[in-house]
């Protein structure tokens, strides 16, 4: 399992981002203005401006690095105003003041910037963690077919959000592999991603039929997020029922099951983007006969699921994915045509195929507007 944030910035910026370069910057602007304002004689005064080197600091340098920028900005003022003969004048301590206020204003804003930064990486790593006990990396082959695995998220302090993906051999020895997509954002839509996945876990291991498999997990999601509503509701207001979140969530998904043989693929979808089949230079959606309602929403549907077959060659990839990637714009607003670009794009094998898709779609975006999950299955001999 391959896990990123969308802003993935080339070596050339972090350097130029790091520490020493930024402190460096910050210094040599300090001395410019310094040296200016003693050249510029008293034509033009621009030590004023001194005190804006360790303000502006504040935003990207740590409190130790502020400290010292802010003595030498004192320094420099002392420097100016001794060459101009005014350390004498009654403006000068005001002068002084103001230099030695700022300095520490910038140094408090410094320390509490890099308090809450430390606060955000704790944060990072739980979520992290949380990704890793929810999204378990798939392994490389199941049956007759070679998986890999993505995702994507599209905040880069963001590591897991609402997409989601899960694989198993059902008692059959047939290949299941579910991707699904949580309405929403935020720590309710991990907690819907975890109840989900524990549910087909247990479909899998219980030998669940496809056909019956979107009702068990729907059933099971709509069981669960009531149970979340009557645990977590804070209550009434002027004797109204507070309405929470987690029951208006639903959870687009497909779910594939690849036979034994890997000669057929059975496919369920439930309001989910369709799956893309790769087989040779041709591209083919796999819309779905019968349009299904997501997970979570059963209770609105007529009953009962229809599921759709096809043939799987030797060599063929299939790939699933959130809608995510479809809904990514470049700069003209322009949705990404995936089925088009995987036309010139190279296919030899699904980590070929990922890995590819991810750097056209780091080039045709400005910026991912949702996360995203793909899973791509080859069958093999």
């Amino acid at each position: 399992m391959k896990s990123s944030g969308a802003d993935s910035r080339p070596v050339g910026w972090r350097v130029w981002k790091s520490r020493p370069i930024l402190l460096t910057v910050a210094l040599v602007s300090l001395a410019v203005m310094l040296g200016a304002d003693l050249v510029s004689g008293e034509r033009i005064r621009i030590g004023g401006l001194l005190v804006a080197v360790p303000a502006l600091s504040a935003v990207f340098l740590g409190p130790l690095d502020v400290l010292l920028l802010a003595s030498l900005t004192v320094g420099a003022v002392v420097w100016i105003s001794a060459d101009r003969n005014v350390l004498g004048t009654a403006n000068f301590p005001v002068v002084l003041a103001t230099a030695v206020l700022v300095g520490a204003g910038a140094v408090l804003a410094a320390r509490i910037r890099a308090r809450r930064e430390r606060q955000l990486a704790k944060v990072r790593k739980v979520a992290e963690a949380t990704q890793r006990a929810l999204l378990r990396p798939l392994p490389g082959r199941l049956g007759r077919v070679t998986i890999s695995s993505m995702y994507l998220a599209a905040e880069e302090e963001a590591a897991i959000g609402g997409d989601l993906y899960a694989a198993g051999v059902d008692e059959r020895g047939d290949t299941r592999v579910l991707v699904g997509d949580v309405q929403g954002k935020g720590l309710a839509a991990v907690e819907v991603v975890g109840l989900l996945l524990s549910s087909f876990r247990r479909a899998v291991r219980s030998g669940v039929p496809l056909e019956a498999l979107p009702g068990y997990l729907d059933e099971g999601l709509r069981d669960d997020l009531v149970d979340l509503e009557e645990n977590g509701a804070p209550g009434t207001v002027d004797s109204r029922p507070v309405e929470t979140e987690f029951l208006e969530r639903f959870v687009t998904a497909v779910v594939v099951d690849i036979a034994d043989d890997g000669g057929t693929v059975r496919i369920a979808n439930c309001g989910h983007p369709p799956p893309l089949l790769i087989r040779g230079d041709r591209v083919i959606p796999l819309l779905p006969d019968v349009p299904e309602l997501p997970l979570g929403l059963g209770d609105l549907g007529r009953g009962g699921h229809h599921v759709d077959s096809y043939d799987l060659a030797l060599g063929d990839i299939l790939l699933l994915y959130t809608d995510g990637v479809i809904e990514a714009r470049n700069v003209q607003g322009a949705f990404y045509p995936l089925a088009d670009r995987l036309a010139h794009r190279t296919r030899d094998t699904p980590a070929v195929l990922l890995e590819d898709v991810r750097n056209d779609l780091t080039q045709y975006t400005a910026g991912l507007s949702d996360d995203i999950a793909m899973v791509a299955l080859q069958r093999v001999a």
